[in-house]
């Protein structure tokens, strides 16, 4: 009989399906840590927790009996999801239990922030009657700012304009016709979107791309008084950027329910006027936590009884051989999506994708599952696999086509992907050498060979002598050292060619800025990939 653990505090109505669950015992231990929880670990075939426990690959070394780990939210962040696949545990999320609650807080916060409700209670409480004081601004007629609409970013957008306000909108996922439907305006960037927007809330992950994404220049771009609130992830905002702001006059107010260090009950924002803080709440109410805890028994009870896999966050539904059989070209279609995620300038309407050759009859649904996860890679907070990404897309207005031939081109087998993103669009193509060596052989209509891997440096020029040697020197001047180069050129624009140089490490930004200063060279980008042979770990 399948026994599972409930390692944290636990909604009733979680435990009570628990009871009901045929088949199933369980038992209740909170607070473990240590050699106590990785003993406890190894006595159950299932576990759910939500944020309080920290499974650690140390909590799980040794470990021969758990299947599967239920996190009762939307983070896994306290789950080493990668030292469980090695394990073979499943590791699944709810990522949809506490939406409504984090988007009601960031409106919550954003409307006490208008109203100075917390510091007009507070004079009150002190027996001070400071009407004139606490003076506040209507949100209607004013304009959100909404970076990522996801699940949450999106119900808050459909709130504020409930309230009549405007919504601005940075999503490079979302196509602008699934935002015209919504009545919201897509910017092509964050920056271009800041002097716009009298309001700004985020709903990102926390990724290298996003860490300090609004900062103290960005937040020199806000519009005078603008206020800003973050419910999603601490570090986004850069706290001591926030307080300079507050402190010149430019911010109007400050709202976090999230910090960069938590717990945090020390910072320099608490006390200051025009500041809201609440102890990370956003998912804080009575029914978040019972939708959690009863999605989270859900997906457990029905993976130990049936092998239903949902939600998952590390692996796979695919048999050894089945995988074996196609790792190569999931590869390819993986890093031909994260190409093209870094390839394409955002708003994307429709993804295509063109299987060609004997790569027709591998599964193409897999394939197309695995180009979506390299193209949400760095999108979002959980890895992305080949179970949720196609969802997670379509969920973002993204028409997702495919189209297969057995016919053979050049190559006995070839994966192309067609970007459309406004009145632009984007085609990458990819083929697999051997058994393990994916290339690039198509991008915007030039055909080439280069290695699909690492540091890849792009630049568009024209087709002019000395172009490629002129891009050399200035690397070589930087200590920046090419690896490999390919060049292709264009079958439909006469004189137009496109480089692709392998780089061992990341160009610096000055070496960057001399080859685009460069006679002859129209535009150029830095494409960053997995090296060669490393895979996501659903793909291991």
């Amino acid at each position: 009989m399948p026994k599972v653990i409930v390692l944290d505090t636990l909604a009733q109505e979680g435990l009570d399906l628990l009871d009901q669950a045929p088949g199933i015992e369980y038992e209740v231990r909170t607070g473990l840590k240590g050699e106590e929880l990785r003993s406890a670990l190894n006595e159950f075939d299932g576990a759910i927790c939500r944020s309080g426990v920290k499974i650690t690959a140390e909590s799980l070394e040794g470990n021969t009996n758990l299947k599967v780990i239920a996190r009762a939210g939307v983070g896994t962040d306290n789950i080493d999801s990668k030292a469980a696949a090695r394990h073979g545990i499943v590791v699944m999320n709810t990522p949809s239990g506490n939406t409504i609650s984090t988007a009601e807080h960031a409106f919550c916060l954003m409307m006490a922030l208008s109203r100075n409700v917390p510091a007009a209670h507070q004079s009150l409480a002190e027996g001070r009657w400071d009407r004139k004081k606490y003076m506040g601004t209507q949100l209607a007629d004013k304009t959100l700012g909404v970076v990522g609409l996801g699940r949450i970013g999106m119900e808050v957008a459909k709130r504020a304009l409930a309230f009549e306000m405007r919504v601005i909108a940075y999503d490079p996922f979302v196509s602008p016709e699934r935002a015209a439907e919504l009545g919201i305006q897509l910017s092509p960037t964050v920056p271009e979107m800041l002097p716009h927007i009298d309001y700004l809330t985020v709903h990102t992950p926390l990724t290298p791309e996003t860490k300090d994404m609004i900062n103290a220049e960005s937040i020199k771009t806000l519009k005078p008084g603008a206020r800003v609130i973050n419910c999603a992830r601490g570090g986004i905002y850069n706290e001591e950027a926030l307080v300079e702001g507050l402190k010149s006059g430019h911010l109007g107010g400050v709202a976090l329910d999230v910090y960069a260090e938590e717990p945090c009950t020390d910072s320099p924002l608490f006390g200051m006027e025009n500041v809201v803080c609440t102890p990370h709440l956003g998912a804080s109410t009575e029914e978040a936590q019972t939708q959690v805890a009863v999605e989270a028994v859900q997906l457990v009870t029905n993976y130990l009884t049936t092998g239903e896999i949902r939600h998952a966050v590390n692996v796979a539904p695919l048999d050894p051989k089945t995988l074996e059989n196609i790792r190569g070209y999931l590869d390819v279609a993986y890093r031909l999506g994260l190409l093209a995620a870094q390839v394409h300038a955002g708003g994307v309407k429709s993804v295509k994708l063109s299987y060609r050759g004997e790569v027709a009859n591998k599964s193409p649904k897999l394939l197309t599952a695995s180009f979506c996860a390299g193209f949400l890679a760095k999108a979002l907070e959980d890895e992305p696999n080949i179970i949720n990404a196609e969802m997670l897309l379509l969920d973002r207005g993204v028409e997702l086509s495919t189209e297969t031939s057995t016919d053979t081109g050049s190559f006995t087998s070839s994966i192309t992907a067609t970007i459309e993103e406004g009145n632009k669009t984007h085609q990458v193509g990819g083929t697999l050498f051997g058994n393990n060596m994916p290339r690039l052989i198509l991008l915007d209509g030039q055909r080439l060979e280069a290695y699909l891997d690492g540091t890849m440096f792009i630049f568009a020029h024209n087709d002019v002598p000395g172009i490629i040697g002129r891009v050399g020197t200035i690397f070589g001047n930087h200590n920046v050292n090419i690896a490999q180069m390919a060049v292709g050129r264009s079958s439909n624009q006469p004189g137009g060619a496109v480089g692709v140089l392998n780089l061992d490490g990341l160009p610096s930004e000055e070496s960057v800025k001399e080859v685009m200063s460069s006679d002859h060279i129209t535009s150029c980008k830095v494409i960053e990939l997995p090296a060669a042979g490393e895979m996501p770990t659903w793909m291991r």
